[in-house]
């Protein structure tokens, strides 16, 4: 069955173009042309990824990001015509997985749906070989795409759980953050380095006992992360 792409976007030439080359793609694509409609259509149609512009009608892409986040983990990808880093950094703090930049090449596009795509996929094609990471009450079950802390599972994002798993499989490795994004994201990302800042923090709210004093993931000033448990 093909996965479902939800894009929401106003501008009529530039959703029908995205529509027309994610259908080529072999994708099953939706369309939407308002914040209303498409946080509308993202909850009752359950996409496996969200396209999604920065400034809309009716409800703009920040709040229909927030507004999702609150009920999925759809992996959301923003468009933004603006420049200022500080609209991209809002959006990954919000939940947005990815961004890219207007105007955009729909190669690139089409290369960033995969990406979000291909984890997940992965990780469930992969169950019955996939073990369980163990390090204290921290439990990262591959197989089941779960995280549980003293055998309670915790909520994550697709992206934060690919972090986690990186991590703990390798703990003592210390990785900069382009190797993260590399390994994560793909060798042609070409956004920000602080989206793996923000995902670690997101994964130290829930896993570190104090967030503010990290014992498990720690920061290498001037290097990176590392796993130490």
């Amino acid at each position: 069955m093909a996965r479902i792409v939800l894009v929401i976007e106003d501008e009529e030439n530039l959703r029908e173009t995205i529509r027309h080359n994610l259908e080529r793609e072999g994708f099953d694509a939706r369309t939407a042309a308002d914040g209303e409609a498409g946080l509308e259509a993202a909850l009752s149609v359950r996409p496996d990824v969200v396209v999604l512009d920065l400034m809309l009608p009716q409800l703009d892409g920040l709040e229909v990001c927030r507004a999702l986040r609150r009920r999925s983990n759809v992996p959301i990808l923003m468009l933004t015509a603006k420049g200022e880093e500080i609209d991209k950094v809002v959006g990954l703090e919000l939940g947005a997985d990815d961004y890219v930049t207007k105007p955009v090449g729909m190669r690139e596009l089409m290369a960033r749906v995969r990406a979000l795509l291909r984890r997940p996929h992965e990780a469930s094609a992969g169950a019955k070989s996939a073990e369980v990471l163990r390090a204290g009450d921290l439990e990262v079950d591959r197989a089941a795409h779960v995280v549980r802390k003293a055998g309670a599972p915790i909520e994550v994002r697709p992206r934060e759980f690919d972090l986690l798993a990186l991590l703990v499989s390798n703990p003592g490795r210390a990785y900069t953050r382009e190797q993260i994004l590399s390994s994560l994201w793909g060798h042609n990302y070409v956004g920000d380095e602080r989206t793996v800042d923000v995902h670690v923090r997101w994964l130290r709210e829930k896993i570190e006992d104090n967030p503010a004093q990290p014992k498990r993931i720690v920061t290498l000033r001037g290097v990176g992360y590392r796993f130490d448990g």
